[in-house]
């Protein structure tokens, strides 16, 4: 029997041991920590009763994943959760608008021609949301449904800020493209990925929705834990692996690290241009987040932000953009966009009864240790008066408390790099099968190899399938 180790349990590595579980495969993981799941971890961060998602929060492309649709994960714990309303965006005269699941009746919140135009754009992506997922959650490759792929791409061209003044003569429907546009940790000027990763996040609202998992995102981690130890797999905690020689023979070994620290864990086992080029890897902006235990609901201006999963919070296109542009110019911006995930609206077990949890984060420069509170605050404040009463204890994590959780989030990256139209394509380097590397046994599936960054397991899935495809 052919064996494996796969270095991180995140999902991407918990994906790849699986699969070649699956396969037949001996498969043994090693998790420096003391739980699985990487960015997918969860704990009692403020107070007892109260669960909190310490990374990742909202799953679209978690319940959309072309491989964990596979794998029953139902039968090992998971439970998909979904809000009233995926996704709200509220603005400063008390109103908001709302990505529901059904096109019409998001579009029927816009003017008359920003409403044709939003089901012209959204309704031929969403009739065919599981062709063009089958694609753009793959390595680049020729496309299995190309004409699918081409009405994608030639929507994706230009810039969201471009594309938002185009399409949009309401105010609010740019809001919201830009609101799902900043999820791509890029100024919102840059053409292609902006845009591409905006209209996939909206597009998945309507087709699949944006949901919670039940009892808190750790239960993702678990089940595919679970999942592999039917198969006679194995993880071992708490078990760090600096150096590869330190382990005992594989067939394979799969890296669910950051580019860099595979480079070092390899060592001489991978040519050493190879190695340079890893440690060239882009890291981009990081992040400063937030958990909130709440003694009630939060006192939103507008009833559609009580019933969302999901809200964004900037008052216009401009001042997003401006938010996402001062980031990358090592500002922090006066009024921050922020993310903000309401789990405990789909999922009451997240709090005692009556409670709330609450989670707001905002993108700051890489590395930085600014204490964005306030400004945090502040923004919630202007669309939620009376926000700060609420308030029982909070959490805070800056860009250097992400890194020391997690090593993979370099400066505070969450996203496993930047993903600008450079990188998404040749992530982590040009190479034609870029979750192998040129030693046959090396293998790297993190969020720093397509698809990207997002709880979905598609990286660990397609180095699994490298890995195959190669022992064959």
């Amino acid at each position: 029997m052919p064996n494996a180790h796969i270095i991180g349990s995140g999902p991407n590595g918990l994906s790849a041991a699986n699969r070649l579980a699956d396969a037949g495969w001996e498969v043994t993981v090693f998790e420096a920590s003391s739980d699985v799941g990487g960015g997918t971890r969860s704990a009692e961060l403020t107070q007892p009763g109260f669960i909190h998602d310490i990374c990742a929060a909202i799953h679209p492309t978690g319940l959309a994943s072309p491989y964990f649709s596979t794998l029953g994960l139902d039968q090992f714990g998971l439970e998909w959760l979904h809000p009233k309303v995926p996704q709200a965006h509220p603005f400063l005269d008390g109103t908001a608008v709302a990505l529901h699941r059904s096109i019409d009746e998001t579009a029927s919140q816009f003017s008359s021609s920003s409403e044709a135009a939003y089901r012209r754009l959204f309704t031929p992506l969403a009739e065919n949301a599981s062709d063009l997922l089958t694609d753009l959650m793959a390595p680049p490759k020729f496309p299995k449904h190309p004409l699918r792929d081409f009405q994608f791409g030639i929507r994706v061209l230009t810039s969201a800020e471009s594309a938002a003044r185009r399409l949009f003569d309401d105010e609010k429907a740019r809001a919201l493209l830009a609101g799902n546009a900043a999820h791509s940790v890029l100024p919102l000027d840059r053409f292609l990925t902006t845009q591409a990763i905006a209209l996939m996040l909206m597009m998945l609202g309507h087709s699949h929705g944006w949901p919670v998992a039940k009892g808190g995102s750790q239960a993702i981690a678990r089940a595919l834990k679970r999942r592999l130890e039917s198969l006679g797999g194995t993880v071992r905690l708490n078990e760090r692996v600096d150096s590869i020689d330190e382990l005992e023979p594989a067939d394979a070994i799969v890296f669910d690290t950051r580019p860099a620290a595979m480079a070092s864990i390899a060592g001489e086992h991978l040519p050493l241009r190879y190695r340079k080029r890893l440690n060239r890897f882009r890291h981009g902006p990081g992040v400063f987040k937030i958990d909130y235990a709440l003694s009630e609901p939060i006192p939103w201006t507008s009833q559609l932000c009580a019933e969302a999963g999901t809200v964004h919070l900037g008052a216009s296109l401009e001042e997003i953009v401006e938010s996402e542009s001062a980031m990358w110019h090592s500002r922090h911006p006066e009024r921050p966009f922020v993310l903000c995930a309401q789990q405990s609206e789909a999922d009451p077990s997240r709090a005692p009864e009556g409670k709330a949890t609450f989670w707001a984060y905002c993108h700051v420069p890489a590395g930085s240790t600014v204490d964005m509170t306030d400004p945090i605050e502040a923004q919630i404040e202007r669309f939620a008066p009376g926000f700060r009463d609420c308030v029982e204890a909070r959490h805070t994590m800056n860009c250097e408390d992400f890194e020391s959780y997690n090593p993979n989030y370099v400066g505070g990256d969450i996203v496993g790099g930047v993903a600008d139209w450079r990188q998404l394509l040749t992530r982590p380097v040009v190479r034609l099968r870029p979750h192998t590397t040129p030693n046959p046994k090396l293998f790297l599936c993190s969020a720093s190899t397509p698809p990207g960054g997002g709880v979905h397991g598609m990286g660990g899935y397609w180095a699994a399938e490298a890995v195959l495809a190669d022992s064959r």
